[in-house]
């Protein structure tokens, strides 16, 4: 049995369960909000394939939070990619932003068109962070950079953090639905739920699941005509999958006026004097957005 909720078809993540299995997952599916957060930037295709995985995995991730705060996803190393981050607010706002050396990476792609997640990245680390407020302590997990892409750094942190086996497939591209290619990005996610005397042993049930997850194609997951719900049908009928209430997302930076006046204000006058420009102006550049603030010091 199926449970349909006529989901819409991009900007969402919903929580699902297959029915009478110990397994429980999540889907995404990013349109809109992605290609906004990807076009921001003059991003070259790798970077911005690896920008949309980890927003499609932010989200994965950060829609299972049970309180309001974020969830910071990131991996930085000595790769010609320095870093990328996502943040994801349980409103489901997201924003993301990467930072690299155009010149290193013409090398590496001089070598290959699609450089994964190590070759970008080179040794360093993937980090996820829960950011619970003002008056609260943040946790971190960090693990090392592994495999090419986000999604095997993502389960081998849920191995070594939380002890969960879980397996998360991302998928980014560029699809034409008739107004020129658009950016898109999905993902799923599946946990084992842990044995325990009721339930009795998991293994099989999660040998299959995996079994079943290992079908889904990347095509699949961008597909801007194939729904999150009939694609879960389509991997789990034979048992059926209950899929519950999605949650929407969308690209949305956190920077304001009064948040950039209270950084510039933290510089001392003889810093704030050095960053005056010929007209007078202070102009500051938001990373993750691209938006330009400009005030004249008397104003900082």
């Amino acid at each position: 049995m199926s449970e349909t909720l006529n989901l819409p078809a991009d900007d969402l993540v919903a929580a699902f369960q297959i029915e009478g299995w110990p397994v429980r997952g999540r889907i995404v599916r990013l349109g809109a909000s992605v290609h906004e957060i990807l076009t921001r930037h003059d991003y070259p295709l790798p970077v911005a394939n690896l920008l949309g995985e980890a927003c499609a995995l932010a989200a994965l991730v950060g829609s299972s939070l049970k309180f309001d705060g974020r969830l910071i996803v990131q991996a930085q190393g000595d790769g010609p990619v320095a870093y990328v981050v996502v943040d994801y607010d349980t409103d489901g706002s997201m924003r993301g932003y990467c930072r690299f050396d155009a010149e290193r990476l013409a090398a590496i792609m001089a070598e290959t068109a699609r450089p994964g997640a190590r070759a970008l990245l080179g040794k360093g680390v993937f980090i996820m962070t829960i950011d619970q407020g003002a008056d609260m302590d943040r946790y971190q997990g960090v693990t090392s950079i592994e495999g090419d892409t986000l999604a095997l750094c993502a389960e081998e942190y849920f191995a070594q953090s939380e002890q969960t086996p879980t397996r998360i497939r991302l998928a980014v591209g560029q699809v034409d639905t008739g107004e020129g290619p658009l950016w898109r990005a999905g993902g799923l996610l599946i946990q084992n739920i842990a044995a325990d005397a009721a339930r009795g042993s998991t293994e099989d049930a999660w040998t299959r699941a995996q079994i079943l997850f290992g079908t889904t194609r990347e095509d699949e997951l961008i597909d801007p005509t194939l729904p999150a719900d009939t694609l879960l049908w389509r991997l789990f009928n034979e048992d059926g999958v209950r899929v519950f209430e999605p949650r929407p997302l969308r690209a949305s930076c956190r920077c304001t006026e009064e948040r950039i006046v209270s950084v510039i204000g933290s510089f001392t006058a003889q810093e704030q004097a050095e960053m005056v420009e010929p007209d007078g102006r202070i102009r500051v550049t938001c990373e993750y957005c691209s938006r330009v603030y400009a005030m004249t010091p008397p104003a900082v």
